[in-house]
């Protein structure tokens, strides 16, 4: 297994190497990955976005057939501008047991884990195949990924497994919330702030708007779920970013506000969202053109991500307890890739090494000792698929 390592190693390192930030073009890092399967006899296939700049990957270990199981993990990272690194962020750094590096436990450790052991997977008499698949702009909103599942479900063979492998310490997570990315924009009417009655000041609605999200935030956490295992118990709304006016004396002409939902499994979360939508549309903006007939409100879902929740009986839980020995499993507050399989019907759990403690941090970096855990993990994966 030490070969092993030290592969998983020089693999991390040229993936950290690529600055493939959320919004950017990944195709030069799916391009090495390509062809380092290609190297070890490996074909793979690609889904685009719109644009055509940025692709997920999809690979096949094993027999063409059904009941495969699927490592999934993104390619996109955080950007590091603003932090302080002790170092390139963007060259990985091995000191006492860790390895340091933008991405580095988030989540290039898994993809480097899950590309090194493909010599090891095709040394094993597979029975059922063994799928690797990477996503694009997971961080931003998961865009990538229900395009791979949508990808993967059009094949000929249906694999019945996905691990997601985001950071959780090795342990088994089967569910988290979803998450609404939301934009909301406000075009008002700008006039001297002299008599600002004149006008419709886009700053000002945007604060009913927002008083009306917090009242339904207060709402839903005045009504937590018993016996829930999240943490906080209740669907939670959030303010993130604010921008309009140009000038103290001009009233506002356009803002916009960035904001999001996080529904508990169970809530419905386009239902908040309609309600909140419901209010700007028959109280705010008629009272906006009452001033200015061209008055707007324009509010776009930007990220859909899907919530997971496991049952304790389904093939991905199953599988991961069986080869682990474990019976615990937890659920997490941040979001990831794996409802859009659940989604589309593959039986999906997250699973994977390091600390998500670690991520989107300056010196963002992985245990050594957890890739080695990811390692063994894979090859008794690996034997379970060959019996």
């Amino acid at each position: 297994m030490s070969d092993t390592l030290n592969l998983t190693k020089e693999i991390l390192g040229k993936l950290v190497a690529f600055e493939s930030l959320s919004g950017l073009s990944n195709l030069a890092m799916v391009s090495y990955i390509r062809e380092y399967l290609e190297q070890q006899g490996v074909a793979s296939s690609l889904s685009y976005d719109e644009t055509g700049l940025r692709a997920n990957l999809y690979a096949t270990i094993g027999p063409e057939v059904d009941g495969g199981v699927v490592l999934n993990g993104h390619t996109d990272v955080v950007p590091t501008r603003g932090q302080e690194w002790s170092a390139d962020p963007f060259t990985l750094l091995e000191k006492q047991g860790r390895l340091y590096g933008r991405g580095a436990v988030d989540m290039k450790g898994f993809l480097a884990c899950s590309l090194a052991m493909v010599p090891e997977f095709k040394k094993q008499d597979l029975k059922r195949p063994i799928h690797v698949s990477f996503c694009y702009d997971e961080e931003t909103g998961g865009f990538g990924a229900p395009v791979l599942a949508e990808d993967i479900m059009s094949k000929s063979m249906t694999p019945a497994i996905a691990i997601v492998g985001e950071p959780t310490g090795m342990r088994l997570v089967t569910g988290h919330k979803a998450g609404f990315e939301i934009q909301t924009e406000f075009d008002g009417f700008e006039v001297h702030a002299s008599d600002p009655g004149k006008g419709v000041n886009a700053i000002e609605y945007a604060t009913l708007y927002i008083d009306k999200i917090l009242d339904i935030k207060a709402e839903l956490a005045a009504k937590p779920v018993q016996d829930s295992p999240f943490e906080p118990p209740y669907s939670t709304c959030n303010i993130g970013r604010i921008e309009g006016g140009i000038a103290t004396n001009i009233t506002a002409g356009s803002c916009v506000i960035n904001w999001e939902i996080r529904p508990i499994p169970g809530d419905d979360g386009y239902a908040i969202l309609d309600r909140i939508k419901d209010y700007a549309e028959t109280v705010l903006v008629p009272k906006m053109r009452e001033v200015y007939p061209e008055a707007e409100i324009r509010t776009k879902l930007l990220a859909d991500v899907p919530p997971l929740l496991a049952s304790e009986d389904s093939p991905a839980v199953n599988l991961i307890r069986k080869i682990t020995g474990s019976n615990t499993s937890e659920v997490v507050s941040f979001g990831t890739d794996a409802g859009h399989f659940e989604r589309v019907g593959i039986s999906t759990v997250v699973f994977g090494p390091g600390s998500i403690d670690q991520a989107h941090k300056p010196d963002e970096y992985i245990e050594i000792s957890e890739l080695k855990r990811c390692l063994a993990f894979l090859a008794d994966l690996a034997v379970h698929q060959s019996n």
